[in-house]
């Protein structure tokens, strides 16, 4: 027999204790939802079922314990850190689930500058581990527009990149080692070497799962020397995306590793740039580590462009005011959300990945049938901002006029249309239909296509570690 909402809330208090469980009910209207149902939740409008509880956990042990209880009971489990998710993975797809939230798990357990390592709790600010060792001269090259609000526990979680990544690479390259807890309250412990061929490489197991599989309690990430006096900042307009795409792939497929490399259609370029795009593409570059090296990637970063008649040089001072203010915190989400109430105009956006071959074919198919297809489009764009030697990412940004529809239907009319619209037209490609957001709730329909035939380790997964479906019931998988 399954227990009440209040039986439930009694054995948690049991477990925690009175102040770490939650049921305040406008805690829990505000938990069971993420960033993707905002426009709901900014008019008050809450759809989802409630969860019985937001609990606080402070250590491995309390997370084990939670978690076996909500085993025994089938009870759904949706963990979460820094609340920054964007793609509904948050959301409490099941009535009394139960919010296990890692954030006072927030301790630095040690920075280690001889073997270039920080190991942190789950709840630890990135923005936090960053100042601190910054002040060292160091830094985990991770820098995610979400840096000042994002949490280590949720960014592993997610598969989570950062502005810097085509030098740093995504979290999975930086992650050394992780505690995570497994539905059943097994811990298991992942150690910290540098490689090793001991079988399959089983972080992956827990690098983005994002809580379907496990909760993650603790992390250890590289660290890298910080030395921002060698950073050199290019900017160049030109007239096309191709273009902009052929240089990015000589870019990498020379072997030359610049932290930013980024390119932005106009409409995107008009949003950031408009006091120098003048209606074209935009393309930005950052080379940095020892000075030798930065000097060396500018230098053949500009020759490669100097290749490319249509690109006209900016002044790097205007490069340098956009790399000022790469991240939005607090005040930036309060004066979105007045926004958004005051104008009914609303974006979001939606990141793919591909080979060079397809990438501009994806870009100009999903930008042509959005345009086609949705109403009330004011902004239908996107940039690259993440390359690799055989392909690079874009991240589509939408913004729409919400017209004639209560806010529950502002996700059907339009943003689940867009999305569609992409992974569509992602998938005809051959492309990944998610880049770095993750799939969250709303890019599961399209999981089985996503991995095809492969699809059966996923799911074999899910079956070995979560046998009866308590984690995060309609995130990455089916069912």
């Amino acid at each position: 027999m399954s227990l009440t909402r209040e039986q439930i809330v009694e054995q948690l208090v049991g477990i925690l204790g009175e102040d770490n469980v939650v049921t305040d009910e406008a805690v829990l209207r505000q938990s069971s939802v993420d960033r993707f149902r905002r426009f709901e939740e900014l008019h008050g409008v809450f759809t989802q079922p409630l969860p019985a509880a937001v609990v606080y956990v402070h250590s491995t042990a309390e997370v084990a314990e939670v978690l076996k209880f909500a085993h025994k009971n089938l009870i759904n489990v949706v963990p979460r850190t820094g609340q920054t998710a964007t793609e509904g993975g948050l959301e409490t797809a099941v009535a009394n689930s139960i919010v296990v939230d890692g954030s006072r798990m927030n301790k630095i357990i040690k920075l280690d500058t001889y073997n270039m390592q920080a190991t942190c709790q789950c709840g630890t600010p990135l923005q936090v581990l960053e100042d601190q060792l910054r002040a060292l001269g160091y830094t985990t090259g991770h820098s995610p527009q979400s840096k000042p609000l994002a949490q280590l526990g949720g960014l592993v979680a997610t598969r989570s990149i950062g502005q810097f990544s085509t030098l740093y690479g995504g979290i999975e390259e930086m992650v050394v080692g992780l505690e995570a807890v497994f539905p059943n309250g097994h811990i298991a412990r992942i150690k910290n070497v540098p490689r090793r061929a001991a079988g399959p490489d089983i972080r992956h197991v827990v690098i983005g799962n994002e809580g379907a599989l496990c909760f993650i309690t603790e992390v250890t990430v590289k660290i890298y020397k910080f030395m921002p006096e060698n950073n050199i900042l290019l900017g160049y307009t030109l007239d096309r995306m191709k273009t902009g795409f052929e240089i990015l792939r000589q870019v990498m497929v020379n072997g030359y590793r610049p932290s930013v490399a980024r390119l932005y259609d106009p409409e995107d370029a008009d949003y950031h740039f408009s006091h120098f795009s003048e209606g074209r593409c935009v393309l930005i570059f950052m080379a940095e580590g020892p000075k030798a090296i930065a000097e060396a990637t500018a230098a053949a970063i500009k020759e490669i462009v100097a290749r490319h008649p249509e690109c006209q040089e900016v002044d790097s001072r205007y490069i340098q005011v956009w790399f000022d203010n790469l991240n939005w915190d607090a005040s930036d989400v309060a004066e979105e959300r007045a926004e958004i109430l005051e104008t009914k105009n609303i974006g979001n956006t939606t990141e793919i990945s591909a080979d060079w071959e397809k990438i501009n074919v994806i870009y100009e198919a999903c930008v042509e049938r959005i345009r086609r297809e949705v109403p009330d489009m004011t902004l239908v764009g996107g940039h690259s901002s993440h390359s690799y030697i055989n392909g690079t990412n874009l991240y589509f940004v939408h913004y729409y006029n919400v017209v004639d529809c209560k806010p529950e239907e502002e996700l059907t009319k339009y943003h689940l249309p867009i999305k569609t619209i992409i992974v569509e037209e992602t998938l005809k490609a051959g492309g990944a239909i998610c880049h770095h957001h993750g799939v969250g709730k709303y890019r599961t329909p399209w999981i089985d296509q996503e991995h095809g035939s492969a699809y059966y380790i996923l799911e074999t997964l899910k079956r070995a570690f979560d046998p009866r479906g308590i984690m995060n019931k309609g995130t990455i998988f089916k069912g």
